[in-house]
Order: C-alpha cells, then sequence, then structure tokens
C-alpha cells in the first residue's frame, strides 16, 4: 500500500478528531439556562404573590425622611413607624427632639440618685441626706443637724465624712461637672463673716471628695454663699440647723433648652 494513500476511512476519522479536537464540548449551558430559568420563575412568583400597601409605604417613606429632617411627617407614632416630626429634630442630638432629651437627662440623674441612695442604705445611712432633681442637676443636701457641721465651725463630722465617702464612688467616674455650695446661718461670732463659713464648709466637703473620694479636681468646684440663700427665717434653733449645710450638685451637661425642660418632665411623672 503506498504511503500517500488516503482512504475514506481515514477521512472520516481526521473529520471526527478535528471536531473534537477544535469544539469545547458546550453541555454545561444548558444546566446554566435551566438555573436561570428557574430563578426567573421563582421571582415571578415572589412578585404575584406580593401587594404594595400604599398607606404603609407613605408612613415608611415619611418616618425614614422625618428621621434625616427632611419633611414633616404630622405626628409623632412610633409604633406606626413615624420617628420624630422634623421641626422637633434637635441638632444637638440625632434623631432625638428636645423633650426626648429632656426624657434622658432626668433618666440619667434617677440613676445616679438611686445608685447613692442604695449605698447610703447598704452602710445605715438612709435618710442621712435629702435629694432633689432640677433644671440645674441632681443635688446631694448634706442638710441640718450637728451630726454635719456644729454652729460656727466648718469642721466636718464623722457621720458626714462617712456619707461623702459612700457617695464619691458614684460622682467619681461621672463627666459632669459638680459644685460644692456652703450654706450658713445668721448670727455667727467666730468667722467674720458667714461668707467665710459657708466657704470654708464647702471647700473641707471638696477636699474630702477630691482627696479620698477620687473625684478629678478639674470637674468639681466650691463656692460659699454665706446666709444669702436661706431656706427659711433663721429665726429658731431647728431653722438654723436647716440653713447649716452643703450642697453636692451634680450639674446637668445638657443645653439650656434641655434643662429648661426637665421640671416639665418630673411633672408629668408625677402625675
Amino acid at each position: 500500500m503506498s504511503r500517500g494513500r488516503w482512504t475514506g476511512r481515514d477521512r472520516r476519522r481526521s473529520g471526527a478528531a478535528g471536531l473534537e479536537e477544535h469544539h469545547i464540548d458546550e453541555r454545561w449551558m444548558a444546566s446554566y439556562m435551566d438555573m436561570v430559568t428557574v430563578l426567573m420563575c421563582l421571582f415571578i412568583v415572589l412578585f404575584a404573590m406580593s401587594s404594595v400597601d400604599t398607606a404603609k409605604y407613605e408612613k415608611l417613606r415619611n418616618s425614614l425622611a422625618t428621621g434625616f429632617g427632611v419633611v414633616d411627617a404630622g405626628m409623632v407614632d412610633t409604633a406606626e413607624g413615624t420617628v420624630v416630626p422634623a421641626e422637633h429634630v434637635s441638632k444637638d442630638a440625632e434623631g432625638f427632639d428636645d423633650l426626648q432629651l429632656a426624657e434622658m437627662a432626668v433618666d440619667r440623674l434617677t440613676a445616679l440618685k438611686e445608685r447613692m441612695n442604695a449605698d447610703l442604705n447598704a452602710k445605715g445611712l438612709d435618710g442621712t441626706v435629702q435629694f432633689l432633681i432640677d433644671q440645674r442637676g441632681l443635688t446631694v443636701k448634706l442638710v441640718g443637724s450637728q451630726a454635719y457641721f456644729l454652729p460656727d465651725s466648718p469642721v466636718l463630722q464623722p457621720q458626714t465624712i462617712a456619707i461623702l465617702e459612700t457617695i464619691s464612688p458614684v460622682l467619681a467616674p461621672i463627666p459632669e461637672e459638680v459644685a460644692v455650695e456652703g450654706h450658713a446661718a445668721n448670727g455667727i461670732t467666730a468667722f467674720p463673716s458667714t461668707w467665710e463659713l459657708s466657704g470654708a464648709r464647702a471647700t473641707a466637703v471638696l477636699r474630702v471628695l477630691v482627696e479620698k473620694g477620687g473625684v478629678a479636681g478639674h470637674r468639681i468646684g466650691a463656692i460659699g454663699y454665706g446666709s444669702a440663700r436661706q431656706v427659711n427665717d433663721d429665726s429658731t434653733e431647728a431653722e438654723h440647723m436647716e440653713n447649716r449645710r452643703v450642697d453636692v450638685v451634680v450639674l446637668s451637661d445638657q443645653p439650656d433648652k434641655i434643662r429648661a425642660l426637665i421640671p416639665q418632665v418630673l411633672q408629668a411623672r408625677v402625675k
């Protein structure tokens, strides 16, 4: 047989080999197309099953827009999805209006009060101080009896020191500033004026809070009001005892417009 002879059988083999060599198997496309078809059917079914509630959509749209202060949603109703009306959105805190911030401030001050009161009760010092929450902040009043200050004296009594050492762990870690305000009754003799006496009392309390209680010095200050801020007529010994006092005030760090709403919040909670 001649080498150059080319039979039909050889041509058929060559053609089959050529096809196998130059054409890639594309059977994967069938599976891919089946998958795409199934997904398309799924989305069509989901779309057909869904129904857009126009009213709910409008509430959602208004809620989102109101939260960003874009438009007026008309009412405040968190159950229905409305966050805050645009005119009430505060620039000082995202998403909260002034009244909500005042409520948060009251919650904060109330929590501090309850912690101090619980610590005092645990040490048998319950009822030894008076608490007051107002637009200034939280006031801890060391009022009255000679267990705090003797007449005409700034020397702290043992009970006063025990109280200060009990409340200072609550005061030390908080970021708010603290004011220690001294007061005195009329008719003193040992000091040139009630200003010096009240200032000395305030300073004595401050030193315990800073030196023993760990309150940062840059967050606290002392001031003496003398007898200028009496709580009564100061005509009897019992009234003298009420005016012979020091107030430890946790000053609210909220803006004036927020603090002005604190009495409103407190009054609403009493009802």
